[in-house]
């Protein structure tokens, strides 16, 4: 039978009093009296296990018990000078907010980071509003992570930064939340996929996963699974969201897109960071913005900067605000050493099939079939330009995608499938006369480390970027025996690798005692990794056909 709350105790449930209510701690937000089942007690979780949870009670169902501060029992301090009770006051002190009306920033000095004005002029900027929204898009250098961290610091300060979400790429998950914890004593709990895991199994399955810790770290690629965490999300508020690298949610439609939409309206605070926020399509620029605030472009097509201008930081190296006060601590960029590389004789004939076949047919009309058919042959063409591996790869799994079309369904083309596969086997056969002798760059690339002194008693490090998984797969199965290297002076670095792993090889790589001299890595290492510490030279294995990339 349930035990009903006792008549004597009903004047003390108010609004701000703190309840017991099935052995957990709760806080009242309201009370309605009702016809038949006493006062309805409407509360959210304070305890461990119901954090942030909310819930109604009825007093004639259940025993809502006040905490009374009558009822408080008084403990000696018999520590030195009282140093329990001087840590407490100071404690209390410190979590006391700042009045909403003081908008200089209050802990300006108290962080491990040298003081630099144009940082702090974006952490001013974010505090000034009412609701701290904007977009960092300072270049690469400047310091967006520690922009965030000085805006985060200064909301907790002020009583508005209790809950706080950070949403990374995987690969920089690490690297987010030790500059947040060593330079802000900022403490995330990273949620990679053993972190969801652990957390899973440690509370019961109908409770929200994101109401466990009230500030945690999370992949964007995990978050992104609407299905599986959208309804968890849509369940929980946020003080402040961050989004790392936030160029990846302008594509309306996309996971990214749905989760940053789902994000901003359930949060007061949200920082986006991007060194390439704009990439040329005011719809895609438009869209990023509207997430600040969704009233502030009218017309995509004529974006007006002053609309907008309390919602955006953008600086580069030469800006005034930037070369004043770091321009001297910074060497200049070298100029990149291009390497023309010649063609062997095996990849001219690969080449010229190509050409005259896909991206050149005398026809006028390369021999592509179904969707995407105009896109198709530049990409054959940009594989080709990574490896002879990454094109074997790309034309076995199209003529797989053609085998399984090839049905006599109503509606399929059989004789341009055909066509197609036949064009496919002739350009495969060119290719796979293409060996690891007569493949140029691998012969260029080999020279040029040698050039450059890695060798097992070096300890010269070298990062290889490429855009093609099998193109790193090969080149690590390659170039270690050329150069007499241990499997642990190699490592590969792409997206296809668990978050976990990830963040193990940059962890390794940039740790002077761990020997790794060689990281052959995709383009996601060109997005917020810093892989500067102990790295001593950049090679393009292939050219990014995005400037944006490259830079």
């Amino acid at each position: 039978m349930p035990v009903a709350t006792p008549d004597k105790l009903l004047s003390l449930i108010a609004p701000g009093a703190q309840v017991v209510v099935r052995d957990e701690e709760w806080l009242v937000r309201a009370i309605e009296p009702t016809s038949a089942d006493g006062v309805k007690v409407r509360c959210v979780g304070t305890s461990t296990l119901v954090r942030d949870a909310e819930a109604t009670f009825l007093t004639k169902l259940d025993n809502v018990a006040p905490l009374r501060p009558e009822e408080t029992r008084l403990t000696a301090d018999l520590s030195p000078r009282f140093r329990a009770s001087r840590l407490y006051l100071e404690a209390v002190l410190r979590k006391t907010p700042v009045p909403a009306n003081q908008t200089g920033l209050a802990l300006a000095d108290r962080h491990l980071l040298k003081r630099l004005d144009y940082q702090r002029r974006a952490a001013h900027k974010a505090i000034a509003g009412l609701r701290p929204r904007l977009l960092i898009a300072d270049a690469v250098g400047l310091g967006k992570t520690l922009e965030v961290g000085l805006i985060l610091a200064e909301l907790i300060r002020r009583g508005r930064g209790d809950r706080i979400l950070v949403v990374t790429p995987r690969h920089i998950l690490e690297q987010f939340q030790h500059e947040l914890w060593t330079r802000f004593a900022i403490p995330l709990v990273r949620l990679d996929s053993d972190g969801i895991a652990k957390v899973r199994r440690e509370i019961p399955a109908n409770r929200n996963p994101f109401s466990h810790y009230r500030r945690a770290i999370i992949s964007i690629d995990t978050l992104k699974n609407a299905g599986r965490y959208r309804h968890h999300l849509e369940g929980i508020h946020w003080d402040a969201v961050v989004i790392d690298e936030c160029h990846n949610l302008v594509n309306r439609g996309t996971l990214n897109n749905q989760l940053a939409r789902v994000l901003a309206p359930r949060t007061e605070a949200l920082l986006l960071t991007s060194a390439t926020p704009h990439n040329g399509d005011p719809e895609s620029f438009a869209e990023l913005i509207r997430l600040l605030d969704p009233t502030a472009i009218a017309d995509p097509t004529n974006i007006d900067a002053a609309d907008i201008d309390h919602l955006y930081v953008r600086r580069h190296k030469a800006h005034d605000e930037v070369a004043a006060e770091v321009r001297a601590d910074w060497a200049d960029r070298l100029q990149p050493q291009p390497l023309l590389i010649e063609a062997s004789d095996a990849e001219n004939a690969m080449f010229a099939e190509l050409a005259n076949t896909w991206i050149h047919p005398a026809s006028g009309t390369a021999p592509t079939s179904g969707k995407g058919r105009t896109l198709f042959p530049w990409t054959l063409f940009k594989a080709a330009l990574s490896s002879h591996r990454a094109l074997g790869e790309t034309i076995v799994a199209r003529r797989n995608t053609l085998a399984k079309r090839d049905t006599p369904d109503e509606g399929t083309n059989t004789a341009a499938i055909a066509t197609e596969d036949a064009a496919l086997q002739r350009l495969g056969e060119l290719n796979a006369a293409i060996d690891d002798t007569s493949a140029s760059k691998l012969t260029a690339l080999i020279e040029q480390l040698r050039e450059i002194g890695v060798d097992p008693r070096s300890n010269t490090r070298v990062v290889v970027f490429s855009e093609r998984i099998a193109t790193l797969d090969w080149l690590a199965a390659t170039v270690p025996k050329a150069l007499k290297l241990k499997d642990s002076d190699v490592r590969v670095l792409h997206g296809g690798m668990a978050d976990v792993r990830q963040m193990d090889v940059i962890s390794e790589f940039g740790l002077a005692e761990s020997g790794v001299k060689l990281l052959l890595t995709g383009d996601m290492a060109s997005e917020g990794v810093n892989l500067h510490r102990q790295c001593h030279h950049l090679i393009h294995f292939d050219l990014p056909w995005s400037l944006i990339t490259i830079e």
